[in-house]
C-alpha cells in the first residue's frame, strides 16, 4: 500500500512537471504572438486570399510545392512592381529638392580642393549659401533614414508574414490532419466549427482581394483617362500609384477610395483657382470617382464578391471596429474575430446553452455563416470563386470550398508522391 502511494505521487509530481513546462511554454508562445500578432494576422490573411488562386495552379503543375511558389510569385509581383514605381518617384523628387550639383556642392568642402579655398576667399556668401542648402541636405538625409529603419522593420515584417502563408499553403494539410487524429476527429463540433471559420475567412478574405483588384484596374483606367483629357494644369500627377492607393483603401468599408481621390479633387481645385484652370475639371472627376470608385464597390462589387455567406454589415463592422480598436491590422483581425463569433454561436453555443451532447448537426435555415454540413449553394453564385468540384483518382467528383479540408485530403497523395521522389 505504501509503495503503490508512493508510485502514484511520483507520477502525480511528474505530471505535475510537466505541466509545468506546457504553462512556460504557452506564456513563451503568447509573448512571441502579442509581439507579431499584427505580423500573423496578416499572414493568415495572405493565406486565405492567395490559396484559391493555389488551388487552380495545382492541376497544371506536378507538385504541391511547384503551384505554392508559383502561387507566391503572382501575389508578390505586383506589390514589387508598385514599390520600385514608388520608390522611384520618391528618389526623383529627392533629387528635385536637393539639385543636380549636390554632389559637387559637398566635395568643394573639402579642404584639400583648391576650388573650394578659393571659392571661400574670393565669394565667401556663395559658399554660405552652399552650405545651407548642404544643411538642408544632411536633414533630408536624416528623414530618409528614419525612413528607411521603418521600411527595413516593415520589410521583415511582410517576409515573416509572406513565410507563414507559404507554410500554411505547403503543409496547411498536413496540420490538419495531424489535428484530426491527435486533438480532435473528424466531423466533431470542432471540426465542423474550424471548417466553417476556414470558409468564411476564404470567402471574406478573397473576396476584398478581388474587389481591390477591380477598383485597381477602373481607378487607373478613370485617373489616366482624365489626364488624356484635363489640361494639365488641373491633371493628375502619378495618376497610376494614386489608382493603387485607391485601391487598397478600399480594404477600409465606409471609407474605402475616399482616402485618395477626395484630397486629389482638393488639389486640382485648389490647381484650377491658383491657376485661373476650369472648375469644370475637378468637379467632374470628383463627380465620376464617387459613383465609380466609391457607391459601385459598395453596393455592388463588396456584398457580390464577400457578402455570400455572411451579412456584408457584420463584416463591415468587423473592418471598421477592428481597425478602430487594434489599429492597423485591425483591418484583418476585425473580420477574423466575426467568423470566428459567428461560427461560435452557429455550432458550439446552441448545445452549450441546452446542455446537450456536443453533436454538430446541419443548421441550413440560418442564413448567415457557412454550414459545413449542409450543401454549397454558393458556388454558383459565386461563379466558381468559394466552391469547386474535383475529380478524384477514383473516377467521382468531389465538391468542397477551395483550400478546404476536402481539397487538402484530395492533395495528400500529392504530398506523398512528394515525399517518395525525396527519398
Amino acid at each position: 500500500m505504501v509503495q503503490s502511494s508512493a508510485d502514484a505521487f511520483q507520477i502525480d509530481r511528474e505530471r505535475l512537471g510537466w505541466w509545468l513546462v506546457a504553462a512556460v511554454l504557452v506564456v513563451l508562445v503568447g509573448l512571441v504572438v502579442r509581439a507579431f500578432v499584427g505580423t500573423l494576422v496578416f499572414g493568415l490573411f495572405v493565406y486565405y486570399a492567395i490559396r484559391p488562386i493555389r488551388d487552380r495552379l495545382q492541376p497544371y503543375t506536378d507538385s504541391r510545392i511547384g503551384a505554392t511558389a508559383a502561387t507566391m510569385v503572382a501575389a508578390a509581383l505586383p506589390l514589387l512592381v508598385v514599390l520600385l514605381y514608388a520608390g522611384g518617384l520618391a528618389v526623383r523628387e529627392l533629387l528635385a529638392v536637393a539639385g543636380s550639383d549636390t554632389a559637387q556642392v559637398v566635395l568643394n568642402r573639402f579642404v584639400d580642393n583648391p576650388e573650394s579655398v578659393t571659392t571661400v576667399v574670393s565669394d565667401p556668401r556663395a559658399i554660405l549659401q552652399q552650405l545651407d542648402r548642404v544643411a538642408r541636405l544632411q536633414q533630408g538625409l536624416s528623414a530618409v533614414a528614419g525612413v528607411l529603419g521603418f521600411l527595413g522593420n516593415a520589410f521583415l515584417r511582410l517576409s515573416l508574414a509572406l513565410a507563414l502563408a507559404f507554410f500554411l499553403l505547403q503543409d496547411g494539410n498536413r496540420v490538419e490532419n495531424w489535428f484530426r487524429s491527435e486533438v480532435t476527429s473528424p466531423d466533431s463540433t470542432a471540426d465542423v466549427f474550424l471548417r466553417g471559420v476556414d470558409a468564411d475567412l476564404e470567402t471574406v478574405y478573397f473576396g476584398n482581394v478581388l474587389t481591390v483588384v477591380g477598383v485597381t484596374v477602373v481607378g487607373v483606367v478613370v485617373y489616366n483617362l482624365y489626364n488624356l483629357v484635363a489640361p494639365p494644369v488641373v491633371s493628375l500627377p502619378v495618376p497610376t500609384l494614386l489608382a493603387v492607393l485607391t485601391g487598397l483603401a478600399t480594404f477600409v468599408p465606409l471609407v474605402v477610395g475616399k482616402l485618395v481621390y477626395v484630397p486629389a479633387s482638393g488639389f486640382l481645385l485648389y490647381n484650377a483657382v491658383r491657376l485661373d484652370g476650369p472648375l469644370v475639371y475637378p468637379v467632374a472627376f470628383l463627380v465620376v470617382a464617387f459613383l465609380v470608385l466609391d457607391i459601385l464597390p459598395q453596393t455592388i462589387l463588396r456584398p457580390f464578391i464577400s457578402g455570400q455567406s455572411l451579412h456584408s454589415g457584420l463584416v463591415l463592422f468587423g473592418y471598421v471596429l477592428g481597425a478602430a480598436y487594434f489599429g492597423w491590422y485591425g483591418l484583418f483581425l476585425g473580420p477574423l474575430i466575426v467568423v470566428l463569433s459567428v461560427q461560435f454561436l452557429k455550432q458550439v453555443l446552441p448545445d452549450l446553452a441546452d446542455g446537450s451532447e456536443m453533436r454538430p448537426s446541419s443548421s441550413e435555415g440560418v442564413e448567415i455563416g457557412t454550414d459545413p454540413l449542409a450543401g454549397a449553394p454558393d458556388a454558383e453564385a459565386l461563379g466558381g470563386i468559394g466552391d469547386v468540384g474535383r475529380t478524384t483518382d477514383d473516377g467521382e467528383t468531389q465538391t468542397g470550398r477551395v483550400g478546404s479540408p476536402a481539397d487538402d485530403r484530395a492533395g495528400d497523395e500529392d504530398d506523398a508522391d512528394d515525399g517518395g521522389d525525396g527519398e
